[in-house]
This record gives structure tokens, sequence and C-alpha cells, in this order.
């Protein structure tokens, strides 16, 4: 009989980006209360609002690191740290992201590239930083962070949109090259999360009466903790055999 599935990451390292708040800080927290040790990806080191101190109430170990996903130095020297301070890297998180919204009219070409420099670029080359010694060690779990914006239009959000689809394919692109290394590649596409970064337009009574009602199924807003226990899935033993895969956890949005 094969052995039952496993979800717990004991003796593993995850560096997780922007995990500073919202998604990314849950998901620090879903992977360390499933037994991972924690190197934490911050646009500021020293903006983590008591979150190292969480996760070692967790009994796991925690890394604040500067990591501006736009700063090439930054990503390779934070990948360099983790490995340096807990012996490997088994788990990244892509999770940094930047959704400017503006008529397509009217997008100004530096909203554009910061947003192509966040979401594509930093997600391209914290992977391979990850990458390179996942391949070394023969093992690793990337997670990507895209969005039901891959899937589906919204107004005002094409370049943001544009850039989640890409994830979702260089998602594909990743799990295919780095499969020979015992390297799975996945993405989860959320659905509106109740954030810092969503607050301001959830505020807006008619924007989120309209929200819940596109969330076709289930018809209310996510939480954090239901997009981080998807991650955790994907990051274990578990999901050994699910690659290149982008998970949909859009409460039904997509489904209409």
């Amino acid at each position: 009989m094969d052995q039952f599935p496993q979800f717990h990451l004991q003796g593993q390292v995850a560096l997780v980006t922007a995990s500073a708040r919202g998604l990314g800080r849950a998901i620090a927290l879903a992977l360390a209360h499933a037994g991972a040790d924690i190197a934490l990806g911050l646009r500021d080191r020293n903006a983590h609002g008591g979150l190292p101190a969480e996760i070692e109430a967790l009994g796991r170990r925690a890394l604040p690191l500067q990591m501006d996903v736009t700063r090439l130095d930054q990503i390779f020297a934070a990948v360099e740290a983790t490995v340096k301070e807990f012996g490997r890297l088994d788990i990244l998180v892509n999770n940094a992201g930047i959704a400017p919204d503006n008529l397509a009219e009217n997008v100004r070409e530096e909203d554009f590239d910061h947003t192509l420099a966040v979401n594509l670029k930093g997600t391209f080359f914290a992977s391979q930083a990850a990458g390179r010694v996942m391949i070394a060690q023969k093992y690793g779990r990337i997670i990507n962070m895209s969005s039901q914006a891959g899937f589906a239009a919204l107004p005002t959000e094409s370049v943001y949109c544009m850039t989640k689809a890409g994830i979702s394919h260089l998602t594909k692109c990743l799990a295919v090259e780095w499969g020979q290394h015992n390297i799975t590649v996945n993405a989860v596409a959320p659905t509106f999360i109740e954030t810092p970064g969503t607050e301001a337009c959830l505020a807006d009574p008619a924007f989120r009466a309209d929200v819940v009602e596109r969330i076709a199924a289930l018809h209310r807003i996510g939480k954090p903790m239901e997009v981080a226990g998807s991650v955790v899935f994907l990051a274990s033993p578990a999901a050994s055999l699910i690659t290149g895969q982008t998970l949909l956890i859009d409460g039904g949005w997509t489904a209409r």
C-alpha cells in the first residue's frame, strides 16, 4: 500500500516575498504552522510588523531579509542569505505584486514598466535565483501568485491582468524545464481577498456588492488564510505530482 498523503513541511525552508502584510503574511504563518522555517523577503527589512516573533511563537525560525524584487542584486542576495542561514531552500513563494488601476487609454509608461518589473520580472528572477539552488539540491517547490485577473478581464486593470496571465504561462514553462530536477512549479490565482491592498476598493459599497455577486458560487469575499491553505498544499509532499498548474481560488467567479 502506498504511503498516505503527507501535508506537513517539517524540516523545510521557505522564502516568501512581500511577506509583511496581507496574503504574504498569511502564507508565511501558514507555512510555519505546517513546520517550515521562514525567510521573509521584504521591500523594507525593518517593516515586518512583528511577523518574525509570530513565526518564532509557532516554534519555527524566521529570517527577515531586504528583498525589493525590482532589484536583482537584492533578489540574489536574499536567496544567498537564506541558504547561508538555513543550509537549503525548499520552497519559494513569489507573492510580490502591484496593481495600479487606470483605463487602458490613460496608462502611464512608468506605471506599465513598474507593474511588469514587480509582477513579471521580479517573479522570473526570484525563481531563477531559487531555481539554481533547487537544481543543485535536486528538490524544490515554487508557488507563484497569479490571479483570477489572468483568466477574466477586469476593467481598468489591463496591465495587471496581462502580467497575471503571463505568470500562469511562466509557471508552465518553468515546470517543464525544471521537472527533471525534482522541482514543481505551480501558481495560485485568488479572487478579491480581504487585505490591506483591497481595503480601499472594497470599502465602496457598490464595488463590494458587484464583487460579491460576481463570486458566483459562494457570494463572499475571501480571507487570506483561504489562499494560504492552497499554498501549503502545493508546497507539501501531497502535491508531488502536480506541476505547471494554476489553481483558481475564486469562489466560482470564473465558473460562469
